[in-house]
């Protein structure tokens, strides 16, 4: 119990102390697995499992139901075992990235568990997404000089429906511990939006 009491404390550093809805929690059961029922499936140890977090070697739980159930991703396991293991999964992550410094702001980030944003989290689906949001914006800046241009409508599509095939819907619980709207919120959904009013 102590082990799991300091991850909770090592989360709500990160995340803020929020209270979780019955809405909230229903939405991350359906999407997240709890932590010691995850760690039984793969024959593993929750306690070992909540050292590598608190240890920096494996990334925080993504949200703690109002229960106190930390909820993981599924593919939790999934990046340090194409790395080679846990020892060997910081190089093989920040790798992805040709400078270190953007690398290890990617390293910290997905340590935080707050990469609540992607449906699966890798060093592929992080760049996407940042290249995704960067295309997203030229795109909105260049529909602000016409908005009657119809290859940029089309292409802005395009770039929002690829997003939101990467991320997920996200919970209120998430605009509180993230301080506003959700990435979801400003490139899919506001985007479509904003297609839908143009003339």
């Amino acid at each position: 119990m102590q082990l799991k009491r300091q991850v909770a404390e090592r989360y709500r550093q990160v995340n803020g102390d929020h209270s979780m809805t019955e809405a909230d929690d229903a939405y991350v059961s359906a999407q997240f697995a709890v932590l010691d029922e995850l760690c039984t499936a793969h024959g593993c140890d929750a306690d070992d499992v909540r050292r590598l977090m608190l240890d920096r070697r494996l990334p925080l739980p993504g949200y703690l139901r109002s229960d106190g159930a930390e909820m993981v991703p599924v593919d939790l396991f999934a990046l340090a075992e194409r790395a080679g293991g846990t020892d060997a999964l910081r190089a093989w992550f920040t790798g992805h990235w040709a400078d270190e410094g953007v690398g290890a702001a990617e390293w910290d980030a997905y340590l935080s568990g707050r990469y609540v944003c992607l449906r699966s989290v890798g060093p592929a689906t992080i760049r996407r997404k940042d290249e995704l949001v960067a295309a997203i914006r030229a795109a909105l800046a260049n529909l602000d000089v016409d908005p009657t241009d119809d290859g940029t409508a089309l292409r802005l599509s395009a770039l929002a429906d690829e997003l939101d095939a990467l991320t997920p819907a996200f919970t209120p619980y998430d605009r509180l511990r993230f301080g506003g709207p959700t990435s979801r919120d400003t490139y899919v959904d506001a985007v479509r939006a904003r297609l839908r009013e143009r003339p």
